[in-house]
């Protein structure tokens, strides 16, 4: 029965339904709210991929695409290259998130303030930084938590309690209902900048505005000297394109999950 709907949804649609069909076999989120059905959103198998096609993914081609540009920096935070990375985005007056470690921020706290001082946004990215694929929902459940209760006491600023990041980007379709369960958005990204790998400040650079979208979120790292060397260039280059640098939670507001699930590609 599926395989009949599936060909005559495809016909319904023509070769740019198929295309479509095809394209969402391989859908990443880039964040997943806690109002989400996480299945029909993000699920490979054949009704989730045509619910997208039927509800969301035409509709969401038609939608406007702003030029929104969310730098957000795992990891961390760390006693010499977090300062430094501070300092490099003050001087350009970018705001970013930064998905810190519960234990890092507990021994690093004037760090964590520092953060958020600048006018930057802290998240949660765990307390010990453990795969979440690999744990049960109560280890991800206390991880969430206990790595939101230290950022909390350190600094006070709102997003710890409802945005997160799983670190290395690693999730389960049961990690995804545990954390929406206790009331999370679970950032990823739409831009890998390739900075967890040994690279260049050219070859990062290169890398964020091959893949640039908009709106873009792109994944970075907060303890890279070569990605705070990129930052000048990157910040130009999207900037002279028109793009406006937020935090997560500012695109929250300026846009749609929607829209930031099905980001559209812009040469910068």
């Amino acid at each position: 029965m599926k395989n009949i709907l599936v060909i005559l949804v495809v016909l319904a649609l023509g070769t740019g339904g198929w295309r479509l069909f095809r394209h969402e076999s391989n859908l990443v989120p880039a964040i997943v709210t806690p109002q989400m059905d996480v299945h029909n959103e993000f699920s490979s198998d054949f009704s989730a991929r045509l619910y997208r096609i039927v509800h969301r993914t035409i509709a969401a081609d038609n939608s406007p695409r702003p030029k929104l540009i969310a730098l957000t920096f795992d990891d961390g935070p760390y006693p010499i290259f977090t300062p430094l990375l501070l300092d490099e985005l003050h001087k350009y007056g970018v705001p970013a998130t930064f998905f810190l470690i519960g234990r890092d921020a507990e021994q690093w706290p004037e760090i964590t303030q520092r953060i958020e001082a600048d006018g930057n946004e802290i998240a949660d990215h765990t307390y010990s930084h453990p795969n979440l694929d690999q744990e049960s929902p109560a280890q991800v459940q206390d991880e969430v938590l206990r790595g939101r209760d230290v950022l909390w006491s350190i600094a006070h600023d709102p997003s710890v309690r409802f945005l997160m990041r799983p670190p290395h980007g690693r999730y389960t379709m049961t990690t995804l209902h545990t954390l929406q369960g206790i009331g999370y958005h679970v950032v990823l990204w739409t831009d890998d900048s390739g900075d967890w790998r040994t690279l260049t400040p050219q070859q990062i650079a290169r890398d964020m505005i091959r893949h640039a979208s908009a709106p873009d979120i792109v994944l970075l790292h907060s303890g890279k000297l070569a990605t705070i060397e990129a930052l000048p260039d990157v910040i130009e280059r999207f900037r002279r394109a028109g793009y406006r640098f937020v935090t997560i939670g500012e695109m929250l507001r300026l846009t749609t999950p929607q829209v930031m699930n099905h980001p559209k590609r812009i040469a910068v």
